[in-house]
């Protein structure tokens, strides 16, 4: 008996996370927008637009962080779409945002490794909180982390010594290190290289880059050349909402709204 896949049953493994009706408040203030997006499996999004238009409010949303915050609500779907049929809703009532966070991994803008523990202690803290404890599962979830990050080969002769003793590239490298360890199967990225020099910045584009063929990355940038690098898609936030998505190459050269045009050749934000 042959087995054919349909268009529909395609379309639906390449996701990896899809968002529906999402909206988000901090108090009164309604900065995400009914937003509706899709992000496709070992792809990376772009998050662009104007600061203050709900990028990384819309990026904390898809882990369960926003709420976090006092006064602050959310409202819609993340589904994180497993191989196979599963596909589970973040939000949900029976959902453990730990779990999830597990599933759906974070970086910040800032590196901020974790003070007072070793590089090895910062790349294993998430397994020992989700209860593994043998010592060769955490040694061999650390090397393969810190390999996946690029940083094996600057930390392997000094993982004993403090986080906070590497440079602010190989921070941000580690913190990427640090999420890769639970094996996620999205990782948010929220202007991962805006604190860092040309040089550390490029390694970080060129590690996700290499990531994608692993999990599925959501990046929030404001550069636009940036986006244009690494990114398979692009979405365009503005005033919270989502104005346009799409593939990148189209994003920058035929926007199909005028105000996308208008952000990408520098006439606002």
């Amino acid at each position: 008996m042959s087995v054919t896949t349909t268009a529909a049953e395609a379309a639906q493994s390449s996701k990896a996370l899809s968002v529906q009706g999402l909206n988000a408040w901090f108090g009164d203030h309604h900065v995400v927008k009914d937003v509706s997006l899709t992000a496709l499996r070992h792809e990376v999004t772009a998050l662009i637009g104007p600061s203050g238009c709900g990028k990384s409010t819309f990026l904390r949303c898809l882990n369960r962080l926003h709420e976090e915050i006092e006064g602050a609500r959310v409202r819609g779907e993340v589904w994180i779409e497993a191989q196979g049929a599963e596909r589970l809703n973040i939000y949900a009532r029976d959902a453990d945002p730990v779990r999830m966070r597990r599933r759906i991994g974070m970086v910040f803008q800032k590196p901020n490794p974790f003070p007072g523990l070793s590089i090895f202690d910062n790349v294993v803290v998430g397994l020992k909180l989700a209860g593994v404890r043998r010592r060769v599962l955490l040694e061999e979830a650390a090397e393969h982390s810190l390999k996946q990050a690029a940083l094996w080969d600057e930390v392997k002769d000094k993982l004993k010594k403090p986080g906070t003793s590497l440079s602010g590239g190989q921070q941000q490298r580690l913190c990427i290190a640090r999420a890769l360890a639970v094996r996620p199967q999205v990782l948010l990225m929220d202007e991962p290289t805006s604190a860092l020099d040309p040089i550390s910045t490029a390694r970080i584009e060129e590690l996700v880059l290499r990531l994608r063929n692993e999990v599925t990355v959501l990046i929030v940038t404001h550069n636009m050349q940036q986006a244009a690098r690494i990114s398979n898609q692009t979405a365009f936030f503005l005033m919270g909402e989502l104005v346009e998505a799409g593939p990148t190459s189209r994003i920058f050269t035929k926007p199909q709204d005028t105000r996308t045009e208008e952000y990408i050749t520098g006439r606002f934000g």
